[in-house]
């Protein structure tokens, strides 16, 4: 049997920039990614702690050291430019496996940037 786990998560960053026309996903500073073990195209739930909304979407690569967060497409109306949300990706995993698994988790400061 599998379940649905933690994989990893980036808690509290702040959207720099929310993009209504473009074709959708988040993107990501590559730093931020890499450090969170994400990779393009993996789904995420994005978490608004400042208005409470929650929304799936896939990531797109951001500049690297950029601090860049920003919300695309339809997503876009979710968030507002200096929301702090939280990005949380899941795996699934045989139980036995789960139980010894430990999440990724980047507490980033208030620039976006690793600590």
């Amino acid at each position: 049997m599998q379940i649905q786990v933690l994989k990893s998560k980036i808690h509290r960053v702040k959207i720099t920039q929310a993009e209504l026309h473009y074709v959708g996903s988040i993107t990501i500073d590559e730093d931020l990614m890499d450090a969170a073990n994400l990779i393009a195209n993996e789904k995420v739930q994005i978490v608004n702690i400042n208005n409470g909304e929650r929304l799936e979407t896939y990531v797109i690569k951001g500049e690297r050291g950029s601090g860049e967060v920003c919300l695309n497409g339809p997503a876009a109306r979710k968030a507002q430019v200096g929301d702090i949300v939280i990005i949380i990706s899941y795996a699934g995993m045989e139980l036995e496996e789960a139980k010894n698994y430990t999440p990724k988790l980047i507490f980033p400061d208030e620039q976006n940037k690793l600590i």
